[in-house]
């Protein structure tokens, strides 16, 4: 039995140190040196206090701000702790009556505004925490956010068009808008 017992402690002392020590020290440090930013939450820095993460939305319901996509996440809003989509679909009646009512409250506080709803401010992304809108959800926006703030539109505009993240290695995904970097410049411009 020792022949078996002194093999098998060391295989489980070896294996230890691999896999819960050394390969985690290995990965740590090459997620640091290569995508520190990353590796550290992605967080943006506003004024020396930590404003959020590039790739966490956060819920903006004033009027006088860019608002983001939906969120289906619960109990509150943006809870990365609760990531996941509605999983309704297009005919489940409670999918159509958020819909319904996210139509209702963007003309509420825009009336004026007569052009089609983008998608993206009314149905929400798949992990519910969707931290960018496409740039014609920023656009559907500008004048009411002009408005609310006494701004010219245009250089609203020009503000967010100069929000524009286009696609990766300018070849995956669509151009986008992040939310939170937009309405930090925002803040910052006027």
């Amino acid at each position: 039995m020792t022949q078996q017992l002194k093999p098998a402690l060391l295989m489980l002392v070896f294996f230890t140190f691999l896999t819960g020590i050394a390969y985690p020290l290995l990965v740590t440090f090459g997620a640091q040196m290569l995508f520190s930013n990353q590796a550290n939450g992605s967080l943006i820095v506003n004024k020396a206090h930590i404003a959020g993460s590039e790739l966490i939305g956060q819920p903006f319901s004033r009027p006088d701000y860019f608002w983001g996509r939906p969120s289906a996440t619960s109990p509150s809003p943006y809870n990365a702790g609760a990531s996941s989509g509605s999983n309704q679909g297009p005919s489940n009646p409670t999918l159509v009556d958020s819909v319904k009512s996210r139509i209702a409250t963007l003309q509420v506080v825009d009336p004026e505004n007569k052009t089609p709803v983008p998608v993206d401010l009314i149905a929400a992304s798949a992990s519910g925490l969707d931290p960018h809108i496409s740039p014609a959800a920023a656009e559907y926006q500008v004048n009411r956010i002009a408005k609310a703030r006494k701004i010219d539109p245009e250089k609203l505009r020009q503000l967010m068009k100069s929000h524009i993240e286009g696609r990766l290695w300018g070849l995956l995904g669509e151009p986008r808008v992040n939310v939170l970097k937009l309405n930090l410049a925002l803040v910052a411009a006027h």
